[in-house]
Order: structure tokens, then sequence, then C-alpha cells
């Protein structure tokens, strides 16, 4: 290896050290997470919502992250709470754990279908938040979890990892299946975006920093 390479090398942040922790607690929730992005996708979550249990799990098996999640909420209120601080909580983790962004590839895509479900998750970790949310539920509820709660979640999540997201659904009639075809392909998404990449050497952006 050059001594150019080597050099480069260094300044990829090492596979294992990407973490976020966040302990986030206010009158309506009490949550801890914890984020490992160079994990292996275990993860233990309990947010007292089982559809949005099932969903996180899926994002974090999808993405490759280790992820745990508790979260106390005022589910005798509803559910809203509970799902836009859980999206608050890991955007904070994610963007924790990308410090800096040196060596990331930063952009990342995905189609993931599911049956008769099709949808496409389309990400930039440029610093700059943003949501495009093409997705249209004709049931309005998915077990104890709200369908209008979802673009809520992307929203949280985008808005605290400081990330740009275009989700679209392509084709879909059942609504277990449309969010699930979101989760994992945003999963995907991700999980290019966050990759590292040794023939990055810096941030990747003309800017200097994202």
């Amino acid at each position: 290896m050059t001594e150019r390479r080597v050099r480069r090398a260094q300044r990829v942040a090492p596979a294992g050290s990407r973490q976020g922790r966040v302990e986030r607690k206010t009158r309506e929730t009490d949550i801890r997470l914890r984020l490992a992005l160079d994990g292996s996708g275990r993860s233990t979550v309990a947010t007292g919502i089982g559809f949005l249990d099932h969903m996180l799990t899926a994002l974090a098996t999808h993405a490759r992250f280790d992820l745990e999640v508790r979260c106390k909420g005022d589910l005798h209120v509803d559910a809203h709470h509970s799902v836009e601080d859980v999206g608050i909580a890991l955007g904070q983790a994610l963007k924790q754990a990308l410090g800096d962004k040196r060596g990331i590839v930063r952009f990342g895509h995905a189609y993931v279908p599911l049956d008769e479900a099709l949808s496409r998750a389309v990400v930039d970790l440029s610093g700059r938040p943003w949501l495009h949310f093409g997705v249209e539920f004709k049931a309005r509820q998915i077990g104890d979890m709200p369908t209008e709660l979802f673009e809520d979640f992307f929203w949280a999540l985008a808005d605290h990892g400081r990330l740009n997201l275009h989700l679209d659904s392509l084709r879909g009639r059942n609504a277990h299946h449309i969010a699930e075809t979101l989760f994992k392909s945003t999963a995907r998404a991700l999980s290019m975006a966050v990759a590292l990449d040794p023939r990055v050497g810096g941030v990747p952006s003309t800017k200097g920093s994202l």
C-alpha cells in the first residue's frame, strides 16, 4: 500500500466505532436508544406499540445496524408522542454515530418489494433535512398504529438525522406490506449511504463539510 493510501485509510473511521446513544425524557415519553452502524442487524425493541416494534426490527435487520430501543410513552393518550419521539431519538443517534461523515458513501437508494407492494427510498446524508412522502394508505390503522403516524416518524428521522429522504410507494394494496417496504427500503438505502468507502479521503462534498 502506498503512503498516500495509508494516510487515506487512516482518515476513515474504523468499523465498529460508529455508535450513537440517546436518552430522551419528556413529560410524554422516556426513551433510551442505542445505535451501532457497523453491526449485524441485532435488535431489542420495546416501544409499547407492536407494529412499530416490528418495523424497527425490520429496519435494523436490513440495514445491518445493531439497535436497542426502550420507550415508555403516554399510550393512554395515543401513539403519536411515542412514534414521533422514537423517530427523533433514532435520528439523533444516527447523526451522532456518523460524526463528521468522513469517508462515507453519502447517497443511498433501494427498491423493496413485498408481494403486491413496492416502495423506493432515496437518501442523501446531506445535513439538510427534508422528507418527500409519496405514500397513501387506504387503511387508517395497522394493529395498534395509525398509518398517518408513519409520515411523522420519517419526518422526525429526517429532521433530527439531518438527512434528505424521498419515499415513494410505487404500488400496493395491503397496508402492512406497504409500511414494511417503506422501512426495509429505507434500511437498505441507509446501509448504502453510511457505508465507508476507502476511496473517499475526507467528507464527500465539494463544500468540505456535510
